[in-house]
């Protein structure tokens, strides 16, 4: 009857934890982000627990029906593509429509980017403030990046390579030539972390190829508004 909310590798899949591998195996069903992903990794470590997808698409179709198995007392584990369910990903919604119905929910601890960045960037983490991605469009994202800057605490972000340019335009914009860590693909084989000003991560990126990977960024908090 429990729901899991299971950790997963964000890229070495040795970084799977042994509770993560035991929950996964006996759980009745897995509910994963993208089932293929996730069946990269069961196949790696021979589970054949059975899974279905449950993503930002399809959430209000499958909450309910994986809320009428955890009721009729199937055990389920959540998992997302990568790192911990409920982080940018619709997970959260699952987890509160479980604690809502009085079905127990049990946390399964593991990977995860925010705090794998923040361990390797020499930047204090208390406090510190998780915001996920930044909105799309240039005006919002600057006004959000001035809120952020405003709160006085380190910043932890997420962006996807094709908005990574953009992004470190409008930090260099609103929190100058701040010293701030850029890792891309973390714990994968063509890993990439450094921490620079915001005009050498861009000199970085002019002089490679397309960027690829996910990024997480970690921008240190600063006194005031400039």
């Amino acid at each position: 009857m429990p729901l899991y909310v299971v950790a997963t590798p964000i890229g070495n899949l040795e970084d799977v934890t042994l509770r993560a591998l035991r929950v996964l195996r006996d759980s009745d069903l897995i509910a994963c982000e993208d089932t293929r992903r996730t069946r990269a990794l069961l196949a790696r470590f021979g589970i054949p627990t059975p899974t279905t997808s449950y993503f930002e698409h399809n959430k209000a179709r499958k909450g309910p029906y994986l809320l009428g198995l955890l009721r009729a007392g199937k055990t389920i584990a959540l998992v997302t593509d990568a790192g911990t369910p409920g982080i940018s990903d619709p997970g959260f919604l699952l987890v509160r429509d479980a604690l809502a119905a009085g079905i127990p929910v049990v946390p399964v601890p593991g990977p995860s980017a925010v705090t794998a960045a923040l361990s390797v960037a020499g930047i204090p983490a208390s406090p510190f403030m998780f915001e996920g991605f930044l909105p799309i469009k240039a005006g919002r994202r600057l006004r959000r990046l001035k809120e952020l800057r405003e709160t006085g605490m380190t910043v932890v972000l997420y962006e996807s390579p094709h908005r990574i340019a953009a992004a470190l335009e409008a930090i260099r914009e609103v929190f100058g030539e701040v010293e701030l860590l850029v890792a891309r693909e973390l714990t994968k084989q063509f890993e990439d972390i450094a921490t620079a000003p915001p005009s050498v991560h861009l000199e970085r990126l002019a002089g490679a190829t397309r960027p690829r990977g996910e990024f997480t960024l970690v921008i240190p908090a600063v006194a005031s508004a400039p």
